[in-house]
């Protein structure tokens, strides 16, 4: 009998819920073997800055870099890379960054502040990080939308300066990356990767400037850095391979329903393509299709690796069961290719990007909607967001007293104070006491 390509579970199997959380876990990011080889390639680049990411952009990247120079793209070439790309593909990036800029301007925030009766003032400040870095991947395929999704939120929140890394493995860097960059408003262009790009940017180099915070999705080598990194500079998450998952009402084409899969499985072979639904009889078409589909796609072994290592059909009761496994996924894109998705909405509590109805595939999300499609995996959807302005941004808490507000303010901070044995604390306070 052949290997199944994809699994078929059911929830009325009575060890469903464990074989589910055993599928979805991800915790390759705590691999030790790859900690200790990304803790070495930080301390290297700490301590021997450029020479390091020249030295480790050859072992890698097979380059023959002699000077940060080489790994330096300068603005003319971004120009350049723009002007050389078709105008039905610029008109392309064009209008999905006029469409990213667009949402994120709904998202914007402005100070604000507020009077008491005694002259206190309270407030809070709103403003934008300095620097970040962009972590664009690049391998195994080139994302000028991460470009677009990463870059152009933080121009919106008064970024001053955007640093951009991206790999050019074999010294090969998609121009359309590049043109993307001039379009966002890319500040620098460093071409690294690896956890060596995530440590120059968490520390600074002689050439790599330091930044306030890193975003962007990477392999499993920068995710470990991320997280190692932390501290010392802020991030928008720790992503791991992407995830869909798809409730479908058994009314959707099932080839529609099996490219959806193919789309997040085709990323990468740790990559989640998952199907819930109460139709049995659509599971199976969606399986035949997945059969007929799969031989004609261009990145069929890695998609044929990633529903067999970790894609799922799933045989529900009902509605209200597919929305307890989905909140159990927590997944970073949730497909309702339902009738009404609306009427799902207040019971699906965790997921990073939902699309609604049939005509929403998720491929609209990663490109052209408008969201940014830097999401949440691996289940911290539970407590994290979307990529946003919100992430570009710090606030401040405003505090000022009058004489008058400071002694009323004063008596309640010293009993507190003296209740927690912090003596200073009350006497500060108590020196502004009036009399």
């Amino acid at each position: 009998m052949s290997t199944p390509l994809i699994k078929r579970l059911s929830t009325a199997e009575a060890d469903f819920l464990p074989t589910l959380d055993r599928l979805t876990a991800w915790n390759s990011v705590s691999d030790v073997a790859i900690e200790t080889q990304v803790a070495k390639i930080i301390q290297q680049v700490r301590t021997r800055g450029d020479q390091a990411l020249i030295d480790y952009s050859n072992q890698f990247d097979r380059r023959s870099v002699k000077s940060m120079e080489a790994l330096c793209v300068q603005p003319q070439q971004l120009e350049d890379a723009l002007a050389s790309i078709d105008k039905e593909t610029r008109s392309a990036l064009e209008m999905a960054a006029q469409r990213i800029s667009d949402y994120h301007q709904h998202q914007t925030q402005e100070s604000w502040q507020y009077q008491e009766a005694d002259g206190t003032m309270l407030g809070q400040r709103v403003t934008p990080l300095e620097r970040v870095g962009l972590y664009v991947p690049g391998g195994k395929a080139s994302y000028p939308s991460s470009v677009l999704m990463s870059c152009i939120p933080a121009r919106i929140a008064g970024v001053e300066d955007v640093v951009m890394v991206v790999p050019a493995p074999d010294d090969e860097l998609n121009p359309i990356v590049l043109a993307a960059a001039a379009i966002a408003g890319v500040d620098k262009v460093f071409t690294l990767g690896g956890a060596q790009a995530v440590a120059a940017m968490a520390y600074g180099t002689e050439t790599i400037p330091r930044v306030d915070k890193i975003v962007g999705p990477g392999n499993i080598y920068v995710a470990t850095a991320k997280r190692m990194v932390f501290g010392s500079v802020g991030l928008d998450m720790v992503a791991g391979p992407t995830e869909i998952l798809i409730i479908c009402d058994g009314k959707t084409d099932p080839d529609w329903i099996a490219m959806d899969l193919f789309s997040q499985a085709e990323h990468d072979e740790n990559a989640q393509s998952i199907l819930l639904s109460w139709d049995k009889v659509h599971l199976d078409a969606v399986y035949e299709s997945i059969s007929k589909l799969l031989p004609e796609m261009e990145r069929k072994d890695i998609i044929a690796q990633s529903l067999a290592n970790r894609g799922a059909l799933i045989e529900v009761a009902d509605k209200e069961e597919a929305i307890m496994v989905s909140n159990r996924i927590a997944p970073e894109h949730l497909e309702l290719s339902v009738e009404a998705p609306e009427s799902w909405l207040p019971g699906i509590r965790h997921a990073g990007a939902i699309f609604m109805g049939r005509y929403t595939a998720e491929a609209l999300g990663d490109y052209s909607a408008g969201p940014s499609h830097v999401l949440p995996t691996s289940a911290t959807a539970r407590f994290s967001s979307p990529l946003s302005v919100y992430d570009f941004q710090k606030r401040s808490s405003l505090i000022y007293c009058t004489p008058k507000g400071a002694s009323e303010l004063g008596k309640v901070a010293s009993i507190l104070g003296r209740g927690e044995a912090l003596t200073a604390h009350a006497r500060s306070a108590e020196y502004r006491i009036k009399k």
